[in-house]
Parts: structure tokens; C-alpha cells; sequence
């Protein structure tokens, strides 16, 4: 009988998107059709956003990028001056990248092994990606312990993040993971549903053992505190992979603005990578197009590319990296706002 020891054998390796020039396949791809015409077309629409002296790059992440290989793709632009904001799941950011942050590691799956033996062996599955249940247990317990470390009081996710950014300054076995990157360079992240997570057991825990005193996390000081952002910036462009609600958080900003009596522009630009089907009106799948409906997305520089976003993200990413548009832009340094 298969081991626990010989499943968790063959870690996930994350793409570097330094290592390899996509310049010429996007260039070849841009005189194509189908997805690989939309996905030049995002290219395009991103090295746009990066030349805008006055526009603020906003990441969205929903799915499970992450695990799947695309860690460093997100941590390395934001290293490098091309995303200023990131709007994410809470496992995006806790159960893969602060669990990786720690020391621990996703797993290359197998597809001949049936999930009932994968419970037995306390490991969790994401489609053909490997998770120890143990470990993550203890990404919850560190999570408690940080929130144990804290003053008692009520937390956006961009300031918990933040903290564990900090944490992970003292303490991080892999240096170069997203959240203590976005701490160094000062680029806020939010997780408007934080607590759908690693974090929100983590969190559960901390508020169980100090049922009087404790963090809490503050979901509408997300949404002010990115609709502030919205206003000062005006011009924005977003990045969106997936959809769900990071995509429609960061898009509301507008309305929110509009709401408190400041009328800001529509994101300028936009580029949204899914596989989601609109045809059944799911607010994750609209279209852009539909956004604007909404006053949301402004249809000029927009791109819907549908594919599996770890097939073309890497893609897109490695184009405008080795652009060296970014060497040049401006660093917002968002954070420093609050």
C-alpha cells in the first residue's frame, strides 16, 4: 500500500518568470485567434497599464493559482513595481502563500488515488495538488499565535496582513513569498473574506481561548479603506485572475466613491483571465463589458481571456517583465496612506 510519505514526495516548483522570455511567443500569438489572440491582447493592455505614469495597478486573485505554481509570478510583480494593490481570497494569501512562507509545501497530486484513502491520510486535495492537513493546522495555529501578540482590537485584513507580513520578516523559512514582499515594498493587501481561510480557523482559536479580549477583523474598513485608495489614485487597472469576490470588491470601489459624494473614474483598464461560463449571469463570470453597466469598468483597454490562468498568466507576466517597462514606473507605496 501507497504511503503518506510517497504521496507528499514531489513539491509543487513555482514559475519563474525571470528565468524565460515570452516576448516572442506573444508577439507570434498576437497575429493568431481564439485564446491566444485575447491573451496578446491582454499583454498589450497590461504593458499599457505599467506605461501609464498615473495608473495604479490593482491584482485580484481568486482560485487556486497559487498552489498550482504561479506563487512567485505574484510575488515577483509586486517585487518589481508592477502591481501597487492586491485584492485576494484569504487561501490565496494565508493557505498558500503564508502556509509556503512558514516552511511548508504543496505536492504534485496523482489521479489514481481515491479521496477517501487521501482523508485517511489527513491530506487535502485542490484537483491534481496535494495539502498535509497537519500542516495546515499549523498555519492556523500560527496565524493564533500572531493574533495572541497583538493589541486586542478590530483589524482590516490589510493591517492583520500587514502584521503578518512583519512576522514573516522575523521568521520566514522561504524569504520571498507574497505577503512579506508586499510588506517590504508597502503594497496593501486586502482579503475582503479573510476569515475563508487558514486565518479564520486560526482566528476562531485565538477568539475561543480570550472570548472577552481579542482581533477582530473589520470587513467594511476593507471596503474604505480600498475605495480611499480608489480616490486618490483615480486612474486604475486591473489584473484580474479568476473571479468571485476579490474581482467584484475591488470593481465596487467606484460605486463606493460615487456613494460618498467623490466622483472617480471607471477602472481604465482591465483584463479578467477565467474559465467561468456568463451565460448563467454569476457575478465571479460577467463579462467586463457588463461591469461597465454597472459604471464599474470603463470597455477602451478591457480583455476577457478564457483560459486556465496558469497556462497564459506566466505568459503575460514574463512579456511585461522582460518589457523592463517597470524599472522606470512609479512606486505608490499605497500602505503609507494609513
Amino acid at each position: 500500500m501507497i504511503t503518506k510519505r510517497e504521496l507528499l514526495k514531489d513539491p509543487v516548483e513555482h514559475i519563474d518568470i525571470k528565468s524565460f522570455d515570452s516576448t516572442g511567443l506573444i508577439d507570434s500569438m498576437r497575429k493568431m485567434s481564439f485564446s491566444s489572440r485575447e491573451t496578446a491582447n491582454a499583454a498589450d493592455i497590461y504593458l499599457k497599464m505599467l506605461k501609464d505614469k498615473e495608473c495604479t495597478v490593482i491584482l485580484t486573485l481568486a482560485g487556486s493559482t497559487s498552489a498550482g505554481g504561479c506563487m512567485q509570478v505574484y510575488a515577483d510583480l509586486v517585487r518589481n513595481n508592477m502591481v501597487d494593490v492586491v485584492v485576494a481570497t484569504g487561501a490565496s494569501i494565508i493557505d498558500m502563500d503564508f502556509f509556503e512562507a512558514i516552511g511548508f509545501k504543496h505536492y504534485q497530486g496523482r489521479n489514481d488515488i481515491p479521496d477517501k484513502r487521501l482523508r485517511e491520510y489527513y491530506i487535502d486535495r485542490i484537483y491534481d495538488t496535494y495539502i498535509d492537513e497537519d500542516d495546515l493546522q499549523e498555519c492556523d495555529n500560527t496565524i493564533m499565535d500572531v493574533a495572541d501578540s497583538l493589541e486586542y482590537r478590530p483589524y482590516s485584513s490589510r493591517e492583520f496582513i500587514r502584521e503578518l507580513g512583519k512576522y514573516l520578516t522575523r521568521n520566514a523559512v522561504k524569504k520571498v513569498s507574497l505577503v512579506q514582499t508586499a510588506y517590504e515594498k508597502n503594497v496593501p493587501v486586502f482579503c475582503p473574506a479573510f476569515s475563508d481561510s487558514s486565518a479564520g480557523f486560526g482566528l476562531v482559536k485565538h477568539q475561543w481561548i480570550n472570548p472577552d479580549k481579542h482581533v477582530t477583523i473589520d470587513s467594511v474598513s476593507d471596503f474604505r479603506e480600498l475605495t480611499m485608495i480608489k480616490m486618490q489614485a483615480e486612474t486604475t487597472g486591473l489584473l484580474m485572475i479568476g473571479g468571485g469576490v476579490p474581482k467584484n470588491f475591488a470593481q465596487d470601489t467606484v460605486v463606493c466613491a460615487e456613494v460618498l459624494g467623490k466622483s472617480v473614474p471607471m477602472h481604465k483598464y482591465a483584463i479578467q483571465i477565467t474559465v467561468a461560463d456568463v451565460r448563467d449571469g454569476a457575478c465571479s463570470s460577467s463579462t467586463l463589458r457588463e461591469a461597465s453597466s454597472w459604471g464599474k469598468v470603463d470597455t477602451k483597454y478591457e480583455q476577457m481571456v478564457f483560459a486556465e490562468a496558469t497556462t497564459v498568466l506566466p505568459l503575460i507576466a514574463s512579456y511585461a517583465y522582460h518589457s523592463r517597462i517597470w524599472e522606470k514606473r512609479k512606486s505608490y507605496e499605497w500602505s503609507k496612506i494609513f
